[in-house]
């Protein structure tokens, strides 16, 4: 049994794009992406987007070789979204920026097969940021309205802008949505693999967001509770994934977990769908545009 898969083509032929990315300036909140980046509906898709990011070859190795997030996966987490974030609800998103891309300058090494890498280099660097874009899609699809094609097609313009702010090379960037959809068909048929850490995500395991990060969570309560949530979360990797590429891990998806998804979507969008735009959003969202003295439609 398979499920629609975001990112979802155009229904129509493409179009000029109506927005043209202002490159090397912030995105701020007359764009569409301050309102779909910081949904609370995202956290839906967030492991998603980890296991996407690190069954690409280079950045799975640099994990290994450079990350501490096997000793504590919820607290690099924890540290590593906001400052990602940050690039587009932040005032300093400019600095924000330079400081995430220049975190990643000592990240490089040799890949299993001998061949180097590093980082910060563009082909490798964009598809972080791909997974980044393309769970707004994501999440919207799943758990929220789907999005119209015009409105697909302005929040890429808008993460062309995003990923203008890291003062990396263009080059891997595909000009429009609709390029974008066969880059990241590409990438998932062609690039990505079904490494250690992808399948160390799909077998029974307990403690695997590491201790407690806050002294005020009892580490019991903590087990207990994030086991639940990484059990849960793994469900949602699976029924999420593009379905050729879980048919190509050879992971299972039921036709009563089809029906499981789409009663959560249904919900979500019932419930977190139908509140005013400030309780959709996360407090670093909420926040920013609270700093810029802006009240959007639905506020």
């Amino acid at each position: 049994m398979t499920s629609a898969a975001a990112p979802t083509r155009p229904s129509s032929p493409a179009e000029p794009p109506s927005y043209a990315p202002r490159l090397g300036e912030p995105l701020g909140p007359d764009s569409l992406t301050w309102r779909t980046l910081g949904d609370w509906r995202l956290a839906l898709v967030g492991m998603r987007a980890g296991v996407l990011q690190t069954m690409h070859p280079a950045i799975e190795k640099g994990v290994r070789d450079h990350s501490d997030y096997f000793k504590g996966p919820f607290d690099r987490i924890w540290r590593s979204v906001p400052q990602i974030v940050g690039v587009v609800y932040d005032a300093d998103r400019l600095g924000v920026a330079a400081k995430v891309r220049d975190y990643h300058k000592p990240i490089k090494g040799s890949l299993d097969d001998g061949e180097r890498y590093h980082a910060l280099d563009p082909e490798t660097y964009y598809w972080a940021h791909a997974t980044f874009f393309e769970a707004q899609i994501a999440a919207m699809h799943f758990f929220g309205e789907e999005l119209s094609d015009a409105d697909k097609e302005r929040l890429y313009q808008e993460s062309v802008q995003w990923w203008s702010l890291y003062g990396m090379s263009m080059r891997p960037v595909p000009p429009d949505y609709a390029a974008f959809c066969d880059y990241w068909d590409r990438m998932c048929a062609d690039v990505l693999e079904h490494n250690r850490f992808s399948r160390g995500t799909f077998k029974k395991r307990r403690g695997a967001f590491g201790p407690s990060p806050s002294r005020w969570v009892p580490g019991p309560v903590w087990r207990v509770a994030s086991d639940a949530a990484y059990d849960a979360g793994v469900w949602m990797i699976r029924g999420t994934l593009p379905p050729a590429l879980r048919e190509r891990m050879g992971l299972e998806w039921s036709a009563a977990d089809e029906r499981r998804l789409r009663r959560i979507g249904f919900l979500t969008r019932h419930t977190i769908g139908r509140l005013p735009l400030r309780w959709r959003l996360a407090p670093q969202a909420s926040s920013a545009y609270t700093r810029e003295g802006v009240r959007p439609p639905g506020w």
